[in-house]
């Protein structure tokens, strides 16, 4: 097995605390609302919504992938992180173990945020961790983010 880590970084003019509401912990709906193309609907399979849960995400029309499943890692409300792991699904492209996120959100100097996520994909065998796969899920992510900023913007009182 090899490891791979990548680091990506978004920043946004949302408070901390409205982003990871929206964005982390109300993901499933908040996504699914503004972003229907990359997520048709999200379901608990396991658990209440904290370390341990297993989500499956089944991926709207737009997408290349049918479903994934996600567990919860860990979740700190206090210091505004999130870890999960994607465990199982074509996502994972017959390559990889499990991809990992930890996910921070932390006060930009300016006022706002920033969001920084850790993402670690665990290959299977000597597969290799293709660069163009890691882009693309970096330019998917930070698009899907900046429609959940989008929406933060147009209802200021969602998520206060």
């Amino acid at each position: 097995m090899g490891v791979c880590t990548y680091e990506h970084e978004t920043t946004s003019t949302i408070s901390p605390a409205r982003i990871f509401k929206a964005f982390i912990l109300d993901a499933d709906n908040v996504i699914a609302k503004v972003a229907p193309h990359a997520v048709k609907h999200v379901e608990i399979l396991e658990g209440n919504g904290g370390p341990g849960t297993i989500k499956k995400i089944t991926f709207g029309e737009g997408s290349k992938f049918k479903y994934a499943k996600h567990r919860v890692d860990s979740v700190d409300h206090d210091n505004l992180t999130y870890c999960h792991s994607l465990i199982e699904g074509d996502i994972l492209a017959g390559k990889f173990e499990k991809i990992s996120h930890e996910t921070k959100v932390v006060a930009s100097p300016g006022g706002g945020s920033i969001v920084k996520a850790t993402i670690t994909y665990y290959t299977i065998g000597d597969a290799k961790v293709n660069e163009e796969y890691v882009k693309e899920g970096k330019e998917k992510a930070t698009g899907i983010f900046k429609l959940v900023e989008g929406y933060l913007h147009a209802n200021p009182a969602a998520y206060n």
